[in-house]
């Protein structure tokens, strides 16, 4: 049993490192996107801004999934209001 808890351990404790891993990742794209988007005339972060609406707004038309809503919050926060 004692093996059985340790073995449990070890993997949560990979798994844990991995989203850690994932995390930074997600926020390295999220400040190199931020600082492309703010080099950009605001005309052309308008039309970004657009294309991705409609490239989200077809891919989820069938479905209004918990996670496609998410998505479309964090998309309008970091196209609307980006990290400093």
């Amino acid at each position: 049993m004692k093996n059985l808890i340790a073995e449990l351990l070890v993997k949560l404790a990979a798994k844990e490192e991995e989203s850690k891993e994932l995390v930074a990742q997600v926020e390295a794209l999220e400040i190199i996107v931020t600082a492309i988007l703010r080099k950009l005339e605001p005309e052309q972060q308008q039309s970004i801004a657009a294309g991705i609406d409609d490239a989200m707004h077809n891919a989820s038309a069938d479905t209004q999934s918990e996670d496609a809503q998410l998505l479309r919050n964090y998309l309008d926060k970091m196209l609307n209001h980006p990290r400093v």
